[in-house]
């Protein structure tokens, strides 16, 4: 029941995504985040070069246990993860699905960017291609539907069980300033959405306090 198990944090102001800016804002932001959930966090990327320069600023900003991805193989953080109070694992694609962790000890999903495919992939580029020849839209027919699939997936690490609860964030702003934003947050669980840090640190109270 994400209504009541969860809340969508969306911050206020974050420059674009592909402007230089983004990373320090989506780092600042992301220690702020941890700082109001005491780590206990998948920060899940879409690409290992916004990893690398998050990282040193999240490690500098916080005391909690930091797990990253690529420093040991998949199932060892996992359960480095679920046994080390308070750790937060940086991670990109491959942590984005078939992972399950139950309970407080993760209480956060944080998602940097909007997962749009690379024009790069082969697969993208080939449909892409197909999809524009016959006369359709490749992006909104094809590269936001499985961009939307992608987050769902993403997010939803944070709730496998009834009882789990937790903040979910994502801080993209095209999520509000782009038309296609609806399609991504209509797609999203319906959760109730702040832009409040403070909504974080009272959702969670409960929590930490038992």
């Amino acid at each position: 029941d994400y209504a009541r198990q969860a809340i969508l944090y969306l911050p206020r102001r974050m420059p674009h995504p592909k402007l230089p800016a983004f990373g320090e804002a989506a780092a600042r932001e992301i220690v702020a985040i941890l700082e109001r959930t005491r780590g206990r966090a998948f920060v899940l990327f879409t690409s290992y070069a916004m990893l690398r320069l998050v990282q040193p600023i999240v490690e500098n900003g916080l005391e909690y246990p930091i797990l990253v991805q690529g420093t040991a193989p998949r199932s060892l953080l996992l359960t480095k993860f679920r046994d080390t109070p308070h750790a937060v694992l940086l991670a990109t694609s491959s942590f984005w699905q078939g992972v399950d962790v139950m309970g407080e000890a993760l209480s956060c999903v944080i998602v940097d960017k909007l997962p749009f495919a690379s024009p790069t992939d082969p697969i993208t580029a080939a449909r892409v291609e197909a999809i524009g020849a016959r006369g359709g839209d490749p992006f909104a027919e094809y590269q936001v539907p499985l961009a939307i699939l992608t987050l769902q997936q993403g997010l939803g690490r944070l709730l496998r069980h009834r009882l789990d609860r937790g903040v979910l964030a994502v801080l993209d702003p095209r999520l509000r300033t782009m038309g296609y934003g609806r399609r991504f947050l209509e797609s999203l669980p319906a959760a109730p959405i702040t832009a409040d840090r403070a909504d974080i640190t009272r959702f969670l109270e409960p929590v930490m306090n038992a």
